[in-house]
């Protein structure tokens, strides 16, 4: 069990550092190929078009040729991305570059189900601290991803080219780590899709519903913000660096507490982690307006990544309560698919409304979202509650 979870947490270290490494470079690539400021975050967005559009086919291909092979296959099409975009860099093709970066998405559509794999090899004493722990293999992609990102910037040719070229090298080892993975025997049998309750029964439970709004926040304020920032501190003339740094300091924020956010729930719960993390991102937001220069960002970003760890873990945690392992393929692939198309919007979106905006504005509209989101997690907080004492009577 514990050998496993390590095979899928070196995985998600690889497939976190393509995507960080993406996160760092793919607008700045983009405002190179296109004079116009709206679509200088293209690469990034197709990155989550790709992973909303994968999602619900990866379950699927999973549920009937297990979940090896399917992250195998995922880690691969990462080799076709880093190639397709390198080509793109090298012909100016803003469209062949965002095609890379589609590719690249899909990838992040199959890992995104290595948390889910955790759980399944977990037992329930075990199952939150080895979601954690495949989620704390993002701590090397703090690292690397912006360290590849920035080493790669100028390696080849094109500015930026060889970043996506060690991309694909970065995903072709994700392949040889996914070849040791070996998944529970009753895992890795085909999931009857017709099992279980309807996916309309599924979504519509309150807890699936707080569960997954709660994840989406976290995710889309911060892929917002994330996206916004190395165009941000380029524009108040910080340089790729710099922002590079301020980059790894997030996504350090991100998964550095995962080695503890597990102890957390199991202690107090994972809706009260995730009002936490909605407290997180809002100092995030007040941080902003502390400045624009290295320290205000830096700030701001380590709080922004603790805030989604909180909202992350702590939603997928609680979504696991919410179906059984016959609906598991429906509900796991619901939850991801409308995260990333919230993702999308926010990534595509973050180049115009900087533009339009400004670094502290485009922050402070984030308020009223995270308002809703910490109503949705207290309400099922008192319901729970007055559930328990009802029950006790």
């Amino acid at each position: 069990m514990h050998r496993q979870v390590a095979v899928l947490a070196s995985a998600q270290a690889l497939f976190q550092t393509v995507s960080v490494l993406v996160m760092t470079v793919g607008g700045l690539a983009g405002a190179q190929l296109t004079s116009r400021a709206d679509l200088a975050t293209l690469p990034i967005a197709t990155m989550f078009l790709g992973t909303a559009v994968a999602m619900f086919p990866a379950s699927a291909f999973m549920a009937k040729v297990g979940r090896r092979a399917g992250f195998m296959l995922g880690a691969f099409l990462g080799v076709v991305a880093g190639l397709v975009a390198a080509c793109g860099i090298w012909f100016g093709s803003l469209s062949l570059l965002a095609m890379g970066t589609f590719f690249a998405g899909t990838y992040q559509a199959f890992a995104q189900f290595y948390r889910f794999a955790a759980s399944e090899i977990a037992d329930d004493t075990f199952r939150p601290k080895a979601i954690s722990l495949v989620l704390a293999g993002g701590i090397v992609a703090a690292l690397l991803g912006p360290t590849l990102a920035r080493y790669g910037g100028d390696l080849l040719g094109p500015l930026y080219m060889g970043s996506f070229v060690l991309l694909s090298l970065v995903s072709a080892l994700g392949v040889c780590v996914l070849a040791f993975l070996k998944m529970p025997p009753a895992q890795e049998a085909p999931v009857n899709a017709g099992r279980g309750r309807s996916w309309s029964a599924i979504v519509t439970q309150p807890t699936y519903l707080v569960a997954l709004f709660g994840a989406l926040t976290g995710y889309g304020i911060m892929i917002l913000a994330m996206t916004a920032t190395p165009l941000a501190m380029i524009h108040h003339d910080h340089s790729l660096s710099t922002a590079a740094t301020v980059i790894q300091l997030h996504v350090l924020g991100m998964f550095l507490p995962s080695f503890f956010t597990g102890a957390i729930i199991s202690r107090i719960g994972a809706l009260w982690v995730m009002l936490l993390g909605v407290l997180l991102l809002t100092l995030h937001v007040v941080t902003t307006f502390s400045g624009l220069g290295f320290s205000s960002f830096a700030f701001a970003l380590v709080l922004l990544g603790i805030g989604w760890n909180f909202l992350f873990i702590g939603g997928t945690t609680l979504l696991t309560t919410t179906y059984t392992p016959e609906e598991k393929s429906r509900a796991q692939a619901t939850n991801d698919m409308v995260i990333f198309a919230v993702g999308l919007s926010c990534s595509f979106g973050a180049g115009g409304l900087l533009n339009i905006f400004g670094w502290q504005t485009l922050n402070a509209m984030l308020l009223p979202w995270l308002g809703c989101a910490a109503l949705a997690i207290s309400w099922l907080l008192y319901a729970n509650r007055s559930s328990r004492e009802a029950a006790k009577v």
